[in-house]
C-alpha cells in the first residue's frame, strides 16, 4: 500500500468550482481525493453543502466526507483520522486535497498538535509558564527531551514550547514539524472576480432550493431531532430550519443563505491570503472545468506537491 508524504492541494472560496476541477484531475491522474470541507463531513447534508454525488465521484476514491451524523460533534482531530486513511490509499497518481476549510489544510501541511491535547495538561503547562516564565518551560522540555531546544529558531515562543510539552504528554515524542525550517507548503487556490463569485453563489442557492433542500432538512430533522452546534448553524440548514418552523419566508431564507455564503467566501479568501503560502489562479466564470484543470496541473507541476505532516 502506498503512503503519501506529499499531496496536490486545490483550495479557494466556496463556489469557485474546486470540486469539479479536482474530479477531472483525479480521473486523469489516477488520484484519490481528500475533501477538506468542514461541512461535507456530515452524512445526509448533501444538497446544502453541494456535496458531489456518487455518480459525480465515479470511480475516484473519496475521503473526508460522510464521517458523522448531524447529531454528532466533529473536530479537526477527527478529520485528521480520515486524512490518515487517505494518506495510505493505494491510488497510483497520489492524493488531491480539495476544499476551503483552511484549518484542515493547515493541520495537514503544518501540523495540528492540539488534536490530542488534554485540557488539564495544557492548563498545567500554562500555569508553569505563568509561575516560572520561559525558563521554566525550557527546563521542563529539556528534562524530557534533552536536545529539543538545539537549533530551534523560536525557542522564545511560549506557545510553541507548551504545544511541544502537550505533544510529549500525548504521544511521548516531539511534533514532527518541531525543527522544520522549510517554508510553508504551497497551496494553489482558485479565485473568481467578486461579482462573478456572487452570481455563482446565487445560482447555487437557487439550484439547492430547486433540488429539494427543504425536503432534505425535513428528513434530517426527523432522523436526528437534536443536532450538534456546528451542524445546526451550517449555512443553508439554519435558514431552512427557520423556514420550516415558520420564522422565515422562503424569500428571506434564500437571501440570508446568499448573504452568509458571500461572507464565508470573503473569510476563506482572507484566510488563505494570510495563513498560507498561496498561489492564486485567477479564473473566469465562463472557463470550462477542463481548461481550469489544465492550468491547475501546469501550476502544480511548476510548484510541486505540498509536503505533509503525518497526522
Amino acid at each position: 500500500m502506498n503512503s503519501h508524504s506529499h499531496a496536490w492541494i486545490l483550495a479557494g472560496a466556496t463556489a469557485t468550482g474546486k470540486t469539479a476541477v479536482a474530479q477531472l484531475l483525479a480521473e486523469q491522474l489516477g488520484c484519490a481525493i481528500l475533501s477538506a470541507d468542514a461541512m461535507l463531513v456530515y452524512r445526509g447534508m448533501d444538497i446544502g453543502t453541494a456535496k458531489p454525488t456518487p455518480a459525480e465521484r465515479g470511480q475516484v476514491p473519496y475521503f473526508g466526507i460522510d464521517l458523522a451524523t448531524p447529531a454528532e460533534p466533529f473536530s479537526t482531530g477527527a478529520w485528521l483520522a480520515a486524512a490518515r486513511q487517505a494518506l495510505n490509499t493505494p491510488a497510483s497518481g497520489g492524493l488531491i486535497v480539495v476544499g476551503g476549510t483552511g484549518l484542515y489544510i493547515k493541520a495537514l501541511t503544518a501540523g495540528f498538535d492540539s488534536a490530542e491535547s488534554d485540557p488539564a495538561r495544557r492548563a498545567h503547562w500554562q500555569s508553569l509558564y505563568e509561575r516560572g516564565g520561559l525558563a521554566a518551560l525550557r527546563q521542563a522540555l529539556t528534562e524530557r527531551a534533552p536536545d529539543a531546544l538545539e537549533g530551534l529558531a523560536d525557542a522564545g515562543n511560549p506557545r510553541r514550547l507548551i504545544r511541544a510539552l502537550e505533544h510529549l504528554d500525548a504521544r511521548g515524542c516531539l511534533p514532527e514539524s518541531w525543527q522544520r525550517d522549510a517554508p510553508p507548503a504551497p497551496v494553489l487556490a482558485l479565485r473568481l472576480p467578486r461579482a462573478q463569485l456572487h452570481r455563482r453563489i446565487e445560482r447555487r442557492v437557487t439550484t439547492m432550493f430547486q433540488g429539494g433542500l427543504a425536503d432534505e432538512v425535513r428528513a434530517l430533522r426527523h432522523a436526528y431531532p437534536v443536532w450538534s452546534d456546528t451542524a445546526r448553524k451550517a449555512i443553508g440548514y439554519a435558514e431552512v430550519c427557520d423556514l420550516l418552523d415558520g420564522a422565515l419566508t422562503e424569500k428571506a431564507a434564500f437571501e440570508q443563505i446568499v448573504i452568509r455564503t458571500r461572507q464565508l467566501a470573503k473569510r476563506q479568501e482572507t484566510w488563505f491570503r494570510h495563513q498560507t503560502q498561496t498561489v492564486w489562479l485567477d479564473i473566469d466564470e465562463n472557463d470550462p472545468p477542463a481548461l481550469i484543470a489544465r492550468r491547475v496541473l501546469d501550476l502544480w507541476r511548476q510548484h510541486g506537491p505540498a509536503p505533509l505532516v503525518s497526522p
